[in-house]
């Protein structure tokens, strides 16, 4: 049996994202990213398949793909305030790590498990940022799922997709506690 680490589970109890917008520099060095993306790269993988990458956006990156969706948006007529939005997501951000999710071909191991590990080692590398310090967010935006975007800005292949952008820098601000679900509203206990 595991021994018990009540500070990691406080740690868990008591997390909280950080608005990306409320990010600013200094961001993590190379050096310093390298062990969360360790950590997030121990996520439950069923079939040790590792279906999934990261792709880490520094700030010239993020200016780029903020020009990207501005014209990506204006190509779909979407509405300005929509591309706005998701465009300010990227040129706001100083750090952002992709991680794409990257199904391997499996006979044992069906795709949509893949794709929740993929989703796994988002929320793995948000608390890894978060516990070492860092502010965190995890963030899409409609350019994220738009395979137009996914494969010419971000080069990734026609079978892969983004699982999440996972914004990091230093807080400027402390966010404020938000609701949390009523856990007697979403668990049944089943004992027979």
């Amino acid at each position: 049996m595991p021994t018990s680490n009540p500070a990691a589970l406080d740690f868990l109890l008591t997390r909280r994202s950080r608005p990306a917008k409320t990010l600013t520099t200094p961001v993590p060095t190379r050096v310093q990213l390298e062990p969360i993306l360790t950590a997030a790269a121990r996520t439950p993988d069923h079939g040790k398949l590792e279906p999934w990458r990261f792709i880490v956006l520094e700030n010239a990156a993020l200016d780029r793909l903020a020009d990207e969706v501005v014209q990506l948006g204006e190509t779909l007529d979407y509405p300005a305030d929509k591309v706005e939005k998701n465009a300010r997501q990227f040129a706001d951000g100083h750090l952002a790590v992709v991680v794409v999710a990257s199904p391997v071909e499996s006979e044992k191991v069906p795709q949509i498990e893949q794709l929740y590990s993929a989703g796994a080692v988002c929320l793995s590398l948000l608390n890894a940022a978060l516990a070492s310090g860092w502010g965190a967010n995890w963030l899409s935006g409609w350019a994220s799922h738009e395979r137009r975007f996914c494969e010419d800005a971000l080069g990734l292949a026609p079978h892969e997709q983004i699982a999440g952008l996972i914004y990091i820098g230093t807080e400027s601000c402390a966010p404020p506690e938000r609701p949390r679900p009523d856990l007697g509203a979403i668990t049944e206990w089943v004992s027979d």
